[in-house]
């Protein structure tokens, strides 16, 4: 080959390498997590009969949920997911879930460790946890602004989120935006079932860890 195409070759890769590094960066490139309210403050009984109050997180990147233990819907999937990201996080001591029981007359510390040891929920920093019943309903709707109810048309006898709220080392909640046509707007909480925003919920951990 000439010395000629040599060099037309290298100016080629050159403008090519120009071009595409600014792209290839932009793809990567991930925007700050919006921040929303702090979470108020609390202290339930966790599933070892402990008192857990927002001190115990404090410094620590954590998912909320509400549910309850003998919820025959949304909540086995939502929990299976969250062993997923237990598994993902297991061992970093800056990371913790918070499961809040919406049954709290039947959900009491015993029944709770039994079913945290069911479904395999052996993170130090997953508490799960029962009180008050308005406390914890107030916890719920005013705190997160995340439905929880008693409705005995249901199945299980009350009704509530499949959402997971992530919460940084300062207490606030945070999450992503996601575009929508033109606009691009936080989407506050967490699909708890499905694949796709766990996965988000996944890396968004990844980045409150590091701040």
């Amino acid at each position: 080959m000439k010395k000629n195409s040599y060099i037309a070759i290298t100016f080629v890769l050159l403008i090519f390498g120009i071009w595409a590094v600014p792209k290839i960066v932009g793809k990567f490139n991930t925007k700050p997590l919006y921040k929303f309210e702090a979470v108020p403050e609390f202290e339930f009984e966790n599933q070892n009969g402990e008192m857990i109050s927002n001190e115990n997180y404090d410094n620590k990147v954590y998912v909320v949920e509400f549910f309850f233990t003998s919820c025959p819907t949304i909540c086995p999937k939502m929990n299976e997911n969250m062993v997923k990201i237990q598994n993902e996080f297991y061992g970093n001591p800056s990371f913790g879930i918070v499961s809040v029981s919406i049954d709290p007359e039947r959900d009491s510390p015993q029944v709770l460790k039994e079913y945290a040891e069911r479904k395999g929920a052996t993170l130090k920093n997953w508490h799960f946890l029962t009180g008050d019943k308005e406390e914890i309903y107030s916890f719920s709707n005013d705190g997160f602004r995340l439905y929880a109810g008693v409705n005995k048309d249901v199945q299980g006898g009350f009704e509530h989120s499949g959402l997971f709220a992530l919460i940084d080392k300062e207490g606030y909640i945070r999450s992503r935006t996601v575009i929508n046509g033109e606009n691009e707007n936080p989407i506050k909480f967490y699909n708890g079932l499905d694949d796709k925003e766990i996965q988000w919920l996944k890396e968004d951990i990844k980045i409150l860890l590091k701040e």
